[in-house]
């Protein structure tokens, strides 16, 4: 299948400010992408503003600039080719002993700023230490995020932990990822943060506006398999921008100084393939 992506941001400055952006369709999928148009940045009167790329230790591609005074204006648009295929499900999928984890995969058994193992690490193992080890326990671990959490976009907070979010019982989707993160690790599953694009596809529209998406891989079984405790169930579509232990690594934006969010739009819908005529 194919997908078109893409987002139009609108930044307002009142000095000039150093950002950083991780927008783009993450280095992994780059073969795929089938036309994209460069990634747009300019100040209100259409002038181009200066940026960087590269790539950071994660393997995301970042973009670096200095936003004028006023409005800057970022905009992307593109189509990749999709599988079509729902998230693997492999439910004999086992827990590897930490001993045997390769290294890149121990950075993401550690605490971090919003994943905070050591204040929930009692809670994890009395809430899943009588659950199966491996794919079973991940998916409890979604199970009781999703039923334990309620999703409301009024309840984003950027300061909001894992150890909040399970008292204050509701969030965003990156808080249902956080909780669930901090769960897997403090169960000694390597466990790690995605942001990227997750449109309706295959399930009903959602009457709200569309957003960019967080949800997390588990390291089972030698390799990462996606899981997401907000919707819980498994999806077609998801493009990744950016991985990292948890949203402090991958901010959509983050500046350097003060600003404030002019705009904001994002879509990603499937693209009728045309066929030839005979």
């Amino acid at each position: 299948m194919r997908i078109r992506y893409g987002f139009r941001i609108a930044l307002d400055c009142a000095q000039p400010t150093p950002t950083s952006f991780a927008v783009d369709v993450h280095s992994s999928r780059t073969t795929d992408i089938i036309i994209s148009s460069p990634f747009l940045i300019h100040d209100e009167n259409r002038e181009p503003v200066a940026s960087s790329r590269a790539l950071d230790m994660f393997g995301n591609i970042r973009r670096r600039a200095v936003l004028p005074v006023g409005r800057t204006l970022l905009e992307m648009d593109g189509m990749i080719d999709d599988s079509g295929a729902h998230d693997a499900v492999a439910g004999f999928a086992g827990q590897s002993p930490i001993e045997d984890l390769p290294e890149e995969a121990m950075t993401f058994l550690l605490g971090s700023r919003y994943c905070e193992t050591d204040l929930l690490s009692n809670d994890a193992w009395s809430l899943f230490g009588h659950t199966p080890e491996g794919w079973s326990r991940v998916q409890a671990i979604c199970d009781f995020v999703h039923d334990h959490v309620a999703f409301g976009y009024a309840h984003a907070d950027c300061t909001r932990s894992a150890a909040a979010t399970l008292r204050d019982g509701r969030g965003v989707c990156r808080d249902f990822a956080h909780l669930a993160i901090t769960f897997c690790r403090a169960m000694n599953i390597p466990a790690r943060y995605c942001t990227g694009y997750l449109g309706d596809i295959g399930v009903p529209a959602d009457p709200a506006p569309m957003d960019f998406s967080a949800w997390f891989e588990a390291y089972l079984d030698g390799r990462w398999y996606t899981f997401d405790a907000r919707h819980n169930r498994p999806r077609v579509g998801r493009i990744v921008m950016a991985r990292g232990r948890d949203a402090t690594d991958v901010p959509i934006v983050n500046t350097f100084g003060a600003h404030r969010l002019g705009g904001f739009e994002v879509w990603t819908d499937e693209v009728a393939e045309q066929r030839a005529v005979a």
